[in-house]
Parts: C-alpha cells; sequence; structure tokens
C-alpha cells in the first residue's frame, strides 16, 4: 500500500474540491485536507519533530484530530491518542508509560498541563489548539520521512473494560490491515458518506479517518455521540453507511419521532464492539428497510475488522467470516483446537496482530503464545463457517457448576418490549457457588418489575441461567465507545458489600 503521504496526493487530485471531511456544517475538501495536514507537517518537522517522536492527542472529534494523526505519519512519528475523557491523573499515567514527548490538546479546565508535565519527564513541549494549531502551519513544501513498515506508527490505550488499560503497539505495516479488511468485506467507494460518531482516539474511530483518504468518501465527523443529532445527520448529509456499537443502536431507538426522519439513503451500517442482540437490530432495520445489518468483529491488538457478515448473505447473528489477512481457530484452555459448534477462546493469527503490549513482555507472550494471538473472547463457528461471538472469557460464569454467558442472559432480558438495555455480572453465593446479577433499564414509560422480568426470562432460558437478582436502574455506566462498563458496576458491588467471584 502506498505511503499517507502518497495517498493524501493522490485523493487531492482525484477528488479535490470534493468534501472530505465534513464538520458542524464546515466543509473541508480533499484538496485543502491535503494543504492543511501537509502545511502541519512542516510545522511540526520545524519544531524538531522526526521518524520515533511520540506525539500524544488529546482531543475531541474535530478536523484537527485527523490532521495530527496524518501529519504525524508522514514524518515517521508515533502517535499516542488520548480518550478526551481521561483526567489528570490518568493521562499521566499513560504519558508516562509511552515516553510521549510532545502532546496535540484541547485546554480543559480540569487538566493541568502544567502540573502533568512536571510528572512526565519525556514530555517536553504541548500545542494547543487554535487557529492555524497556533500558527504553526507553516505551507512551505517538505520532503516526508522514510518509513520503513516495521516502524512504530501507534500506541494504543485499551478502553479497558475488563481491567487496567495496556498500550497495544502497532507499526506501519499494522496501518494497511483495515482497508485491506474493509475493501473485501464491503464495495466502499467515493459515492459514499459515512457518518462517525465513535472517538477518534479508539481503533473503530481511526477506521473512518482511513476509509475517507483512501476509498474517497465524504466523512461526516461528530464531536461526540447524541442520537437526534445522528438521525438528523443521516437524513441531511445522505449517509450511505457507518459503524456503531449496539448501545448506540439502542440509544437511537429511544428517539421519539424516529419514524418521520428520511433514512433511506443508507446502504448497509454495521454493529461491532461487543455481543449484539439481533432483536434490536432487526428493531432499527424498520427505518431502512433498504439497508443491508452487518456484524463485525475485531480488537485493536489485531487491527480490525477480522470477520464481517458478507453483503450477499448478512447473518447477523454471526460476525461473519475471517478476512484474507487473517486466520481464526477455536480453542480449548490447553490450546487445542475444537471441532464444529463447541465454544471456546478465539485466536487470531497473522500479520494484522500487533508488535507488542508496549513494555510489558509478560502480557505480550501470555497473549501471543504458541504464535496465535488469544483474544479474550469466546465462540464457536458452525458448519458454514460462520464465526459467533458468545462473550468474554471473564463473562463465563459458573452457576452451581452449569456454564452461564453474560451475553446470552442479556439478549434474554432484551426480548421484553419494555426493556432498553441490561447487563449481567456474577456475585458470590454461598449456595450455588457463583450467582447471577442482572442490572436492567427500562424504556421511558416502561413499568416492570424484578419479578414479572425473571418470568419472562424463564420462557426464554434454562432456569439456571434466569438471574437471581435484578436491579432496575436509570441507565448503565459506558466507557466512551458506548460500551457497558462491567468493571464499574462489579467496583460498585463490592463498595455495597456485596462479594464478587
Amino acid at each position: 500500500m502506498a505511503s499517507i503521504y502518497e495517498i493524501l496526493e493522490e485523493s487531492a487530485e482525484r477528488f479535490g474540491q470534493k468534501p472530505a471531511i465534513i464538520f458542524k456544517e464546515k466543509e473541508i475538501s480533499f484538496s485543502q485536507l491535503k494543504a492543511d495536514i501537509f502545511a502541519l507537517a512542516r510545522g511540526l518537522q520545524d519544531k524538531g519533530i522526526k521518524k520515533g517522536t511520540k506525539i500524544a492527542l488529546y482531543l475531541p472529534n474535530c478536523p484537527e484530530y485527523v490532521y495530527s494523526y496524518l501529519a504525524s505519519f508522514i514524518l515517521g512519528a508515533v502517535v499516542i491518542p488520548l480518550d478526551f475523557m481521561l483526567k489528570s491523573d490518568e493521562l499521566t499515567s499513560c504519558l508516562s508509560h509511552a515516553e510521549a514527548q510532545l502532546v496535540i490538546a484541547l485546554q480543559k479546565t480540569e487538566v493541568d498541563w502544567h502540573e502533568i508535565q512536571k510528572n512526565v519527564p519525556s514530555l517536553k513541549s504541548i500545542i494547543f489548539l487554535g487557529p492555524d494549531f497556533g500558527g504553526l502551519f507553516n505551507h512551505a513544501g517538505f520532503s516526508p520521512s522514510n518509513v520503513l513498515e516495521t516502524d512504530p506508527a501507534l500506541i494504543m490505550y485499551t478502553s479497558g473494560t475488563t481491567g487496567q488499560p495496556k498500550g497495544i503497539l502497532l507499526n506501519y505495516k499494522h496501518l494497511e490491515g483495515s482497508p485491506l479488511a474493509m475493501k473485501h468485506f464491503v464495495d466502499l467507494s467515493d459515492r459514499d458518506v459515512k457518518l462517525c460518531a465513535i472517538p477518534l482516539s479508539h481503533i473503530g474511530g481511526f477506521i473512518y479517518i482511513q476509509n475517507c483518504i483512501i476509498f474517497g468518501i465524504s466523512l461526516v465527523l461528530m464531536d461526540r455521540f447524541h442520537p437526534l443529532e445522528f438521525l438528523k445527520d443521516v437524513e441531511r448529509y445522505q449517509v450511505t453507511c457507518f459503524h456503531i456499537v449496539p448501545p448506540m443502536y439502542t440509544a437511537i431507538l429511544t428517539v421519539k419521532n424516529i419514524d418521520q426522519f428520511n433514512l433511506s439513503s443508507l446502504r448497509w451500517v454495521v454493529v461491532f464492539g461487543a455481543p449484539n442482540s439481533p432483536d434490536i437490530l432487526a428493531r432499527f432495520h424498520k427505518y431502512c428497510p433498504g439497508a443491508k445489518l452487518l456484524n463485525g468483529w475485531g480488537m485493536t491488538e489485531t487491527c480490525p475488522p477480522n470477520t464481517v457478515t458478507p453483503l450477499d448473505n448478512p447473518c447477523i447473528e454471526s460476525v461473519g467470516k475471517a478476512a484474507p489477512n487473517c486466520e481464526i481457530h477455536i480453542v480449548d484452555d490447553e490450546d487445542k483446537v475444537l471441532p464444529m459448534g463447541s465454544v471456546g477462546e478465539i485466536v487470531i493469527k497473522g500479520w494484522v496482530v500487533m508488535q507488542e503490549y508496549y513494555k510489558d513482555p509478560e502480557a505480550t507472550q501470555l497473549a501471543k503464545r504458541g504464535g496465535w494471538f488469544h483474544t479474550g473472547d469466546l465462540g464457536r463457528f458452525d458448519k458454514d463457517g460462520f464465526l459467533y461471538i458468545v462473550g468474554r472469557k471473564k463473562e463465563m460464569i459458573k452457576v452451581a457448576g452449569q456454564i452461564v454467558y453474560a451475553p446470552e442472559v442479556e439478549a434474554a432480558l432484551c426480548k421484553h418490549e419494555a426493556v432498553l438495555e441490561a447487563a449481567v455480572i456474577g456475585v458470590a453465593d454461598n449456595m450455588r457457588g457463583e450467582a447471577l446479577k442482572a442490572f436492567v433499564v427500562l424504556k421511558d414509560g416502561g413499568i416492570l418489575n424484578p419479578l414479572e422480568i425473571k418470568y419472562f426470562v424463564k420462557d426464554h432460558l434454562a432456569n439456571f441461567k434466569v438471574p437471581h437478582i435484578i436491579e432496575i436502574r436509570s441507565s448503565l455506566p459506558k466507557n466512551r465507545i458506548g460500551k457497558i462498563d462491567k468493571e464499574t458496576l462489579k467496583k460498585e458491588e463490592l463498595s455495597s458489600g456485596f462479594p464478587l467471584v
């Protein structure tokens, strides 16, 4: 694949004044995008940024985020995208661990950058957003760095829903993984308009940037996800495709008068990032019957998407088949390959697998043992080779010796017409060893008590899978990309005096 510099040159020549990015009704053409990115690259070069320099990004979704990513890559720098919701202590931890040398940031009153800089010895400079990056743009010509495939490109910190975040090191070859997979799975082209509501600090958001410059799509960029504004943008800009996580679909379905929005421009939409509920997707499909519903799976560590359901056979209950750039198996606890239909851990092999967990050789060796990356996800294959996600290994709960997968219970709970979303965790139980506790959020106007929910679930699941405890809440904690944060729920249980397993 061509370098970022070459891709931007080609896209500006091919698409010229066509909108590359649309942000808050402002359009930035492909020609202007190239000019601004090259100007920023020259400005950063003038500040001494070169191949191998570590540049952290602390920004909300905005065009400047796109500029910062791509200008850094042109120089061969290592980009460290940080979630804009992180607080000072978290920023200090990530920046210290990554040994960041420069930060491009939008100032926030609750973040003390002077204090952070004192506590991060490697951090030499901070650039705050302003017009033309505070005068940093330099439109004089420059030469891009000679970047090798094996050079480090990204250190992405995980969202941390199952524990402490890790720094995932990807090299410049890895940047080719997602575009090649997208080209295989879907028919993206310059006729498409994609709507991005995923944070650009997340691999799912970064994929949108790649789609824009490689396929020539117009990218409608939201600074944050808001379900009503999302629907307005689909209609206003005639959006043809997007990928979001299941809770975002759930939130969109709560919008009053959703049926009044014209979503007929949609060709296909993808759900990714968590086990989905086909019922929720089927409800969404009523409002865009002409669109194909696709399901996908992958991890930051493996340059997603690694599987997507085919356009000509969108079996939405599955996450599809493997991309040609990777191989996927299902294994048991001894890493032996399991037969078709058996549930086990999903392992993946190929050049798309990350280089390492940065500065964590033990975790790297454990995850990549035997030459296969162990995802921690549980799944199974059917006879046609479609992969089904069952849940995370940490979401496997043993109730009186019987194995229960939390996502299966959550899907059953969400079948009730009054239930908006649900989360299930395991809690210690003297009789059963473990018991299921469900947290349930009802739709607006929904009236339901825990006993009614139990009776409903009994019609869909075996008795041992029915939650022992059901707590009705007004909302569930989420991380920045919309996944339900079960670690927070577990911490809340511990602080309330309930033992966990």
